[in-house]
């Protein structure tokens, strides 16, 4: 089974310097493919190492613990990789999972657009039919890894409703317009990119059409909401030790922070944090290990309440560091930074509170209107 925590822990000198220069190094993609990392979700038949979704967690709270953007990069080739393992035929799994697991290819998700965040349903990227080949043309917006990515996961509208297909990045009609100094996550080569009639054959068409949001996106999304969960939660717990260390060690006219019990309150409501999206996140963990149905929920759940907490304990650490905080070498500014963005990609806080309270107030027998239905949607991320 894969084992991030060293491979981490030797990775987090650099992040800083990934962060500034706004990209992955080529040798840290390959570290992490030689690690196992890419596959740790996938069974062996395909090259992976079997772990389930616990295992899964583990590694993402290693990877988010050092930087967002390397967790971001085993997101969104989970997230491809589980669309196709579920929804793919057995030649498509067969061809594109070991590349996947073995980063031989890297994969990007396509679904946002400038009218399509929120609700996927509204996406207005063509597919045509023509003959044995598909044509794709439409752009997309903040797609993680864009810039480099080899192949896309692509949502769009042909005649029989959304679908999903995969779409390599060297196709003529693919341009990428890289997007540099965002909030967060700055090396995670973020790109919007244009399909301009590009031709693919029909075997790059994952499910039926009209199966696109609901089946095959949806789980890539579901996926993401997991990683991206625990992704937080390593955010949190080093914030919650980077601020408990300064606080011990910042002298003020020789008396530690620690010592002042506004600091030791905001201490415990940021342990009290952390320790509460890690439960939540292994509860979610465990579900999807049974396959429970309410799995998806409870993921949801956990992705909320984590993204959360990094934020509130990325910014209790701030607030404890002071002036260290602000410095541009300072990881609990960066992940102060990156926290926000968690809130709003693969279901946004706003809209996974509309899940979570419909889905308590229908246990009291509440049945919500159309309209009410149409806002509480998850399927969204900016990815």
């Amino acid at each position: 089974m894969v084992d991030a925590t060293g491979f981490a822990a030797a990775l987090r000198k650099d992040a800083d310097d990934w962060d500034r220069s706004g990209a992955l190094p080529e040798a840290v993609r390959g570290a992490v493919a030689r690690a196992g990392i890419f596959g740790v979700g996938l069974p062996k038949h395909y090259g992976g190492s079997g772990g389930g979704p616990v295992e899964v967690g583990d590694v993402c709270v290693q990877l988010g613990g050092v930087c967002s953007a390397l967790r971001g990069l085993l997101t969104v080739q989970e997230m491809v990789a589980a669309a196709v393992l579920r929804w793919g035929t057995a030649a498509q799994r067969e061809l594109w999972l070991p590349l996947l697991a073995h980063g031989a290819r890297f994969a990007a998700f396509a679904a946002t657009e400038a009218g399509a965040g929120t609700d996927l349903a509204g996406v207005q990227t063509r597919i045509d039919e023509d003959g044995d080949e598909l044509v794709v043309t439409g752009r997309k917006l903040w797609v993680t890894f864009g810039r480099t990515a080899d192949v896309f996961l692509v949502l769009g509208l042909a005649s029989g409703g959304l679908w999903a297909l995969l779409v390599d990045g060297d196709r003529p009609g693919v341009r990428r317009q890289s997007v540099s100094g965002q909030l967060g996550m700055r090396a995670a080569e973020i790109a919007h990119v244009d399909f301009d009639g590009v031709r693919v054959s029909r075997d790059r068409a994952i499910g039926p059409p009209g199966s696109g949001l609901t089946h095959v996106v949806g789980t890539a999304l579901d996926h993401g909401r997991h990683t991206v969960a625990w992704g937080c939660v390593g955010m949190a717990e080093v914030c919650v030790t980077a601020a408990a260390d300064h606080a011990v060690q910042r002298l003020q006219r020789g008396v530690p922070l620690a010592e002042h019990q506004l600091v030791r309150a905001e201490l415990a409501r940021t342990a009290v944090r952390s320790r509460a999206a890690r439960a939540l996140c292994a509860r979610a963990a465990e579900l999807r290990a049974q396959g429970d149905p309410g799995a998806l929920a409870e993921t949801v759940v956990a992705k909320y309440a984590a993204a959360d907490a990094a934020t509130a304990v990325s910014a209790a650490a701030v607030q404890i560091l002071g002036a260290a905080a602000i410095a541009p070498e300072s990881l609990v500014g960066r992940f102060f930074r990156d926290a926000k963005v968690m809130e709003l990609i693969e279901g946004s806080s706003f809209v996974s509170e509309l899940h979570i309270g419909e889905r308590l107030l229908r246990r009291h027998g509440f049945r919500p209107s159309a309209g009410d239905r149409a806002g509480a949607r998850v399927e969204e991320g900016p990815r």
